[in-house]
């Protein structure tokens, strides 16, 4: 006994025994880091951190502060059980305010940093959904969902109530959309509003849109003038159409209510966050030019206050910007943006448009911009987020936080590539490659081929819940990522291409890129390969089984479009299908039939999961159960597996636990 306990001692202390492959449990045990917010003199930071239970032992949301500097240090902010967001500074850099249910309903609570309880600054009868502080400190943007036609607070309260009364449950409809993303639409939308603080709390906020019948697209997409007199914010025009468009506004504002007045009327396409520079000269925003695209290039639009003069900044520069912030010396913007399989941080010169790439390990988000540092979240296939931070100019780049190193101490990531080979019409093509967890070359391994969603979208250098790759790695897959045609951070001519194009060039990428990863990496073994896709990437699998149905041992379709046509008739955002398919589906010109994986279900042979969610209304059950309906008529080897309380994504992470063993024994059954 003693020899054998000195041989385990021995190789303990080796490592052979010390870490272990990633496993689902131990995934939703991860600690999050939630939003940033920068002291006002940059000297400090405050981020939320849920924990997820393994350590520290407690699933608790809280506000932490970090002095940044040569010796940082962290304090707990807070300690409730209700969940703290949307943390934001007051301008004497003094206090921070933030929003929580701690009362029964969600308000803005303000913490003084030099000690005390927080204090709650705001008692309306309605929760706030999000808010904007002024730089004077006292001027609140409030976002508030209330019965349009409401002058005041009162009139939403009267309506519930008189709903409240009703004998029948019915929803009536006059005009789309009736539904969006996992729930039924109401009579109420989210409208900007306005308060000033005092010194007690706020109960009463002013409606500056009372008669329009639209939502603001978000009190992120809000922002105060430099007089703090008017507000600029983003939404669509109210009207009958706004399923089928993406014609986004800005409009301005008086905070005394008035005429709303926009500034973007001239471009028919999407118009979005704006933000001001520091010394109030310029209006910056992001503007799209395609009526009808939701994944054209986001450009940096710019407009001098002083002059007039309007302009696009650095219009050659291919890239779409995700989010942007002015520099202390309102000529310089950093933006983050997809960048070849990376979230990049760039700095952008205002005034001759020159980009520099500052960061583009992982991906950022998240930017805080100060004098002479940047800091922001960064994450990668083998690490969730963490605070990072460098100088201005992008150098020395350090790691502030370690909140899952415990987490990770006991796990043996995958070690992974990136890839390039050459696509359909001969274009540059990349990818990703993870390694199983306790990779051996002279071995051969299956493939877990993974088909990423959107279709403009991207399996990059990421850390993510729904499809970890590490996760694949852990059960002893090769696991192989291809952005294909129509993936985003490659140029806006790549993105576009999947446009008219979906079971193209995208399919053809896919078989370059398989047989590519086979014949570079001898030790994958092609003949055992499965592959697996969400929405777009569920449309590949059903397109796969009919248009190249040889090609793996077996297929796993999350929220995968089957009928093009029905799709149409019962998803919420029209805009998009009719952008990328070409219309309406009775247009005659478009690709409904011609992409349609139930026109090929004749030449399905390929064993399937197919997995769906009944509160997706993005992508409706009716699709996933017409595969299965399909796949079990014609005798194929098939499962079914429905969660009835998620929508497009599996969220909940005992759901997520069973999703994933869904999956691996799926792919178990045919490759092992």
């Amino acid at each position: 006994m003693k020899h054998l306990s000195l041989v385990a001692l021995a190789l303990f202390s080796a490592g052979v025994l010390a870490k272990g492959p990633l496993t689902v449990e131990h995934l939703n045990q991860h600690n999050k880091i939630g939003n940033l917010a920068l002291s006002p003199d940059g000297r400090a930071l405050v981020y939320s951190q849920t924990n997820g239970g393994f350590a520290p032992a407690d699933t608790s949301h809280d506000l932490y502060l970090m002095t940044l500097g040569d010796e940082r240090q962290v304090r707990r902010l807070t300690e409730n059980s209700s969940r703290e967001s949307a943390v934001q500074w007051h301008p004497d850099g003094k206090s921070i305010f933030f929003l929580a249910n701690r009362t029964g309903s969600t308000q803005l609570w303000q913490l003084a940093l030099d000690g005390g309880e927080a204090r709650q600054v705001t008692r309306l009868p309605l929760p706030i959904n999000g808010f904007k502080l002024a730089s004077d400190g006292k001027t609140l943007a409030l976002s508030l969902t209330v019965k349009p036609g409401c002058q005041t607070l009162q009139c939403t309260l009267d309506a519930k109530a008189k709903e409240a009364e009703r004998k029948d449950t019915a929803l009536a409809y006059d005009q789309l959309m009736v539904r969006h993303w996992d729930h039924w639409l109401d009579q109420y939308r989210e409208h900007l509003h306005v308060a000033v603080l005092g010194d007690a709390p706020v109960t009463d906020a002013k409606n500056l849109m009372a008669d329009w019948n639209t939502n603001i697209a978000g009190i992120s997409e809000v922002a105060f003038t430099p007089d703090n007199q008017q507000l600029v914010f983003s939404a669509k025009i109210p009207a009958n159409d706004q399923a089928w468009h993406t014609n986004f506004d800005l409009f301005q504002v008086s905070i005394n209510g008035g005429e709303k007045v926009n500034l973007t009327a001239d471009n028919p396409a999407w118009d979005a966050k704006p933000k001001f520079s520091n010394d109030g000269r310029f209006l910056a925003y992001l503007a799209m030019k395609k009526p009808g695209a939701e994944a054209d290039r986001f450009g940096l639009m710019l407009l001098d206050l002083i002059t007039g003069e309007k302009k696009e900044v650095a219009p050659n520069w291919d890239r779409s910007i995700s989010d942007f912030y002015f520099g202390l010396d309102n000529r310089t913007i950093y933006a983050t943006t997809q960048d070849v399989g990376q979230y990049s941080i760039y700095a952008i010169n205002t005034s001759f448009g020159d980009q520099i790439k500052l960061y583009g390990d992982g991906y950022a988000g998240n930017l805080q911009v100060g004098a002479d540092k940047l800091v922001f979240t960064n994450h990668r296939l083998n690490m969730p987020a963490e605070v990072f931070q460098t100088n201005a100019d992008g150098s020395q780049p350090q790691q502030l936080t370690q909140v899952n190193a415990k987490w990770a101490e006991g796990i043996q990531f995958g070690d992974f590539e990136q890839f390039s080979f050459k696509g359909a019409e001969d274009a540059t093509v990349y990818g990703y490659l993870v390694k199983p967890w306790n990779f051996e070359p002279n071995k051969k391994y299956p493939m877990a081929f993974l088909v990423h969603g959107g279709p403009q979208g991207s399996f990059g250098n990421m850390f993510n819940e729904r499809w970890n790759a590490q996760l694949y790695a852990a059960k002893g897959y090769a696991v192989v990522m291809v952005d294909f045609h129509g993936s985003t951070g490659y140029g806006q001519a790549f993105t576009d291409s999947i446009s008219r194009d979906w079971g193209g060039k995208p399919l053809v990428d896919l078989q370059k890129g398989f047989a590519h990863v086979v014949q570079a990496y001898p030790w994958i073994d092609g003949n055992r390969a499965c592959a697996l896709g969400a929405s777009y990437g569920g449309f590949m699998m059903n397109w796969i089984a009919g248009n190249w149905p040889d090609g793996f041992k077996c297929l796993v379709n999350h929220a995968g479009l089957y009928d093009m046509p029905s799709f149409y008739g019962s998803t919420e955002e029209l805009w998009f299908p009719e952008f990328d398919l070409g219309g309406p589906a009775w247009n005659p010109e478009s690709d409904y039939q011609k992409f349609n994986p139930a026109g090929h279900a004749d030449k399905w042979q390929t064993p399937m999961l197919v997995i769906h969610g009944l509160k997706d209304y993005r992508v409706p059950y009716a699709q996933g159960l017409g595969a299965f309906t399909n796949l079990q008529r014609k005798g194929i080897d098939s499962r079914l597996v429905i969660f009835p309380d998620e929508n497009h994504w599996i969220l909940k992470p005992d759901n997520r636990v069973r999703w994933y063993n869904e999956v691996f024994q799926w792919l178990d059954k045919y490759t092992r």
